[in-house]
């Protein structure tokens, strides 16, 4: 009797086992199309919320908190979730000057994903 499949997806890599077999660990990259471009205007967008964590009431915090899921996602997903990602921009808009950076690379963002 074999074991069913497991699966572990939380940020790492994804194992798929069944019995004593292992038939494989896929680190992200099987199948994933790479976007240099895209993978660097999310690092400089989560840089920028960072930096701006310290300007924010817990309201605003918890709405970047819920946002980030969004940014691990893939070109399409981020897509699809427009919406979630001009939340970010609302809050920016909010917060005011200091949040310009994270307006610009906002707008960066969202003209890589069309």
């Amino acid at each position: 009797m074999t074991e069913p499949t497991h699966h572990s997806t939380y940020n790492g890599p994804v194992f798929n086992q069944t019995g004593a077999q292992n038939i494989g660990i896929n680190n992200g990259y099987v199948g994933a199309v790479q976007d240099p471009e895209l993978r660097e205007a999310v690092e400089q967008l989560k840089a920028q919320l960072r930096s701006l964590t310290a300007h924010l009431t817990p309201d605003q915090a918890r709405t970047v908190e819920e946002t980030l899921p969004v940014l691990a996602l893939d070109r399409e997903a981020m897509t699809e979730r427009g919406l979630t990602l001009a939340r970010l921009g609302q809050l920016a808009t909010a917060v005011g000057p200091v949040a310009q950076p994270v307006a610009d690379a906002l707008g960066r963002l969202l003209g890589l994903l069309g």
